[in-house]
């Protein structure tokens, strides 16, 4: 500790040699959660400013081995817990021959793979195919991971591939090649104790997804169309890669006995809507029961299928739990031509399951099942008061 020195609102500066032990392309840059510049030879090689996140930015510069290097790095405090780090990385021209070495020495491959805040953000300085200033143009994995995946997979060697990323991925070849993907989101500081625990089996997974997985961005309107047609699983008529509401589990769930309050209610009642949910596998394990409706006559646009509740439950083997949900007029709602919440008369599918209702192939999540049934509105428009 530097005598005097404030804890909070202080600036720093720190010089030093940098001695490369081969000549070679050299990555040099700096980790920091503030503000900092970093300089080679007197001139400015990356600056950070954020008092938001830990940022990483760097530089590839050319050095020649044994030559002195005068390093200089200069940090201001913006809040607590701010830091900083010098990072570098030696030239290395052959890192993709190293990891297919690597995975023929390997049992089992775990290869994580995908997007970081480095490459999707907003107003960044991103040079990488696929990305535009920190936006998506593509929606796939970056290229250079995709030929790797597959250079790994030559080796014939079993993988699970780890996904790390902000937003969906469309990972197409993986999702016909590789047997066993899991989604990890940005997972946080437990990340590798959580991600052991699913893959030793110590925990059984039982994550859904919150968004749509589709194919690619042909799939999507253009970004200047700000109609809802064909984005998020409501409006999206074709055949996603993975849909909203999509999950494995290491045991299966069985559906059975739907049952419904009545056949038909008046605008503004309500429905009770039950259904069994049976763990017949060998694992106990949680399951995720989703409610969707759909309105088959509706006079006015509705969405295609919309979630109206969902449990999470857990079931030792063989356990049966009896799941409801209550459907109140706000829930079996529409928005009419004169943008007024109502309820109005028609026929609406009910679907009870651990999925989304409707797919199959990839988009099928095979641990778990679905269950329909029907009833219908009667009398005249209901509003509904959104206060």
């Amino acid at each position: 500790a530097v005598t005097g020195l404030r804890a909070d609102s202080f600036s720093v500066r720190w010089t030093g040699i940098l001695i490369p032990p081969v000549s070679g392309k050299y990555s040099i840059g700096l980790n920091v959660f503030g503000g900092s510049k970093l300089f080679l030879d007197d001139s400015l090689l990356v600056e950070i400013n954020n008092s938001h996140v830990v940022q990483t930015n760097w530089k590839d510069v050319e050095l020649h081995a044994g030559k002195l290097y005068k390093i200089k790095i200069e940090f201001c405090d913006r809040r607590a817990d701010a830091s900083v780090r010098f990072v570098w990385s030696k030239p290395n021209p052959c890192l993709k021959d190293e990891a297919v070495e690597a995975a023929k020495q390997a049992d089992v491959v775990v290869m994580c793979l995908g997007l970081s805040p480095r490459l999707e953000g907003e107003e960044m300085n991103v040079d990488v195919a696929g990305f535009s200033g920190g936006d998506r143009v593509d929606i796939g994995l970056p290229k250079i991971q995709e030929e790797l995946l597959k250079d790994i997979a030559k080796t014939g060697k079993p993988i699970v591939l780890v996904l790390l990323n902000g937003s969906a991925l469309a990972v197409n070849w993986a999702a016909e090649n590789i047997p066993a993907i899991i989604e990890s989101w940005y997972p946080g500081q437990a990340a590798g104790s959580a991600l052991a625990d699913v893959l030793f089996g110590d925990y059984n997974p039982a994550g859904r997804l919150p968004v749509t997985f589709y194919k690619s961005v042909d799939q999507l309107p253009p970004i200047g169309d700000y109609r809802m047609k064909e984005r998020t699983y409501k409006y999206f008529t074709g055949e996603p890669l993975y849909p909203f509401g999509f999950g494995l589990s290491y045991t299966k769930f069985n559906y059975d006995n739907l049952k419904l309050d009545t056949g038909s209610i008046n605008a503004g009642e309500s429905l009770w809507v039950s259904a069994d949910v049976r763990n017949s596998g060998k694992r106990a394990g949680e399951e995720v029961v989703q409610l969707y409706i759909k309105h088959l006559d509706a006079s006015v646009p509705v969405p295609l299928r919309s979630l109206q509740g969902f449990q999470r439950i857990f079931l030792k083997p063989g356990e049966s739990k009896t799941v409801k949900f209550l459907l109140d007029p706000r829930r079996l709602s529409v928005i009419d031509s004169d943008n007024k919440r109502k309820v109005v008369p028609g026929e609406i599918e009910i679907s009870v399951g651990g999925k989304q209702p409707g797919f199959s192939g990839q988009a099928d999540a095979v641990t778990t099942e679905v269950i329909s049934g029907k009833f219908e509105i009667i009398g005249l428009p209901f509003l509904v008061n959104e206060r």
